[in-house]
């Protein structure tokens, strides 16, 4: 009964803890991105864009290839270097390969024949999983399916394939 007589004590509005640290989340956010552009713009080396002058200069004119170590991949030598090779896999598809191979000929080099080497090889990649040629175990299968399907092409002209570069990205 004691409880009834006594009147009730008004509500009093608490403010909420949830705007209070929402509040210093920013604050201490902002206080660190400004910290580490501030370091950062300390820190980081000034480096200047290279001068296109010079790389002109240096660069050697056409016909001037004889001044520096002669090129592996000629005709002369029966290498033919092929055009790069930038495809998508089969699966996973958002994966892409690139591929720079050169073709060593037997004989003379024909050029036909390697484009339609090269054509074929781009073709057969996009058939290519990702699991397939992954390791090099599957590197080793790739490699032997390329040149096995470049010897069928070539009717024996192609003697090997050589990998310049193979990238997965």
């Amino acid at each position: 009964m004691l409880d009834e007589t006594q009147p009730e004590a008004p509500a009093v509005k608490k403010s909420s803890g949830l705007i209070v640290t929402i509040g210093a989340v920013v604050a201490v956010t902002i206080v660190g991105g400004a910290g580490g552009w501030l370091v950062g713009n300390m820190l980081a080396p000034q480096v200047e864009p290279p001068k296109v002058e010079k790389a002109a200069e240096e660069k050697p004119a056409e016909g001037e290839d004889d001044k520096g170590l002669p090129r592996v991949a000629t005709e002369a030598n029966g290498v033919v270097q092929l055009e790069p090779i930038t495809t998508n896999l089969a699966f996973p598809t958002d994966r892409w390969v690139r591929l720079e191979v050169a073709l060593l000929f037997k004989d003379k080099p024909d050029s036909r024949l390697a484009e339609a080497i090269h054509q074929d090889i781009a073709v057969y990649l996009r058939t290519v999983s990702l699991q397939q040629i992954e390791g090099p175990r599957g590197f080793q299968y790739l490699k032997e399916d390329l040149e096995e399907r470049a010897d069928l092409i070539s009717e024996g002209k192609v003697s090997r394939l050589l990998f310049r570069t193979f990238l997965i990205q």
